[in-house]
């Protein structure tokens, strides 16, 4: 039995000191933060479809 995903939910931490990220950068301001969230789901679409292509 195939199974199909209808939605995809990604969340994405920009700027986490932890792992590494840029400790020195202020963190972007409301719509430059929702571009950049609006471009990495559009890669990692990009992505996925291309893995699904034969």
């Amino acid at each position: 039995m195939p199974i199909i995903v209808d939605e995809v939910v990604i969340s994405v931490e920009v700027g986490n000191r932890e792992a590494g990220g840029d400790a020195g950068a202020p963190p972007p301001a409301g719509q430059e933060k929702q571009a950049l969230v609006e471009e990495c789901v559009a890669r990692v679409l990009e992505i996925l479809r291309d893995r699904e292509e034969p």
